[in-house]
């Protein structure tokens, strides 16, 4: 009996989806498996700040795991090269430049059962609503967003010795105040959804020791879920200044504090803010964060944190 491994070339082609009549979608698009996965972070670091969520998935969890909450996706062009990579599932990421590409990964993110939502930078996604329309998938929002990135701190702001990783027993707060930023972005609970789910997640995050608090007698004051994080980049999400809190720059010192810890073993952090929200917008601008690109978001029904 033979031991022999099976090719890397012999394992790309079982993965191929049987895309049957669907032309846009070709055989160029495939199930990335575990054997790609060198080649797929080689890809993605060629645009480190669009892609750091993705890329930190993969370093998490591996190219293939459930806690990627989808499966990745490859398209290669007609001599075999890789020319794009998706995250379809829960959330839908498309990284590729290819107008072919983004057709035939959003044609396949459509055709999924999940709810989910879509993102990418705004003249992609532009171009692949009428795709969901024709396919009846219609948003039920829209929502216009900026990619914001920071590789340096700013100067004289006070820091706060008091920001440090979350402990345990912070995570029901955390979970409670992340579903009413959830709920107010885009209209959607996810503690009525996938309460079990979300409240995983978030643990899981805080005992890697990514969401960063601040308590002060009791009360969070600020809180900041670093998504994922590379030598490359950190994609940072749930940026939270409690209401009665805010307007006193506790969001500008925190926000400082953080990059000075990320910072020393990242070389850039990211995160996105609804292109409507000034003041975010003015407290990122006064923390460092520069316009990166332009995004959009197409949340669709049933669609959890």
């Amino acid at each position: 009996m033979s031991s022999a491994m099976p090719s890397k070339s012999m394992a790309v082609r079982s993965s191929l989806l049987s895309l049957d009549s669907d032309s846009s979608m070709k055989v160029n698009v495939h199930a990335l498996i575990a054997l790609e996965e060198a080649e797929v972070l080689a890809f993605l670091a060629r645009r480190p700040i669009h892609t750091s969520f993705i890329t930190g998935l993969i370093h998490d969890n591996g190219l293939v795991s459930p806690f990627n909450r989808g499966s990745f996706y490859g398209f290669r062009n007609s001599s075999g090269h890789l020319e794009g990579v998706a995250l379809i599932g829960r959330k839908t990421i498309i990284e590729t430049n290819n107008e072919e590409a983004q057709e035939a990964f959003a044609h396949l993110a459509l055709k999924s059962p999940l709810p989910f939502l879509l993102r990418g930078e705004r003249s992609q996604i532009e171009r692949l609503k009428n795709l969901c329309e024709v396919m009846g998938r219609t948003p039920r929002l829209i929502c216009r967003e900026l990619l914001l990135a920071q590789n340096s701190l700013p100067e004289g702001i006070e820091e706060v010795q008091e920001l440090r990783p979350a402990p345990e027993d912070h995570l029901q707060s955390v979970v409670d105040v992340n579903a009413k930023m959830f709920f107010e972005e885009n209209g959607v609970n996810p503690l009525k959804i996938d309460p079990e789910g979300m409240r995983q997640r978030v643990a899981q995050r805080i005992e890697q020791r990514r969401v960063w608090t601040w308590v002060k007698q009791g009360r969070l004051i600020f809180k900041a879920d670093v998504i994922t994080e590379t030598p490359e980049a950190a994609f940072i999400e749930g940026v939270y200044v409690h209401p009665y809190e805010r307007g006193r720059g506790f969001g500008l010192r925190c926000m400082t504090q953080l990059a000075r810890h990320l910072l020393q073993r990242t070389a850039s952090l990211s995160l996105i803010v609804n292109e409507e929200n000034l003041i975010a917008r003015a407290l990122y601008r006064k923390a460092g964060y520069e316009h990166h690109c332009n995004y959009s978001t197409l949340y669709f029904s049933g669609m959890i944190e």
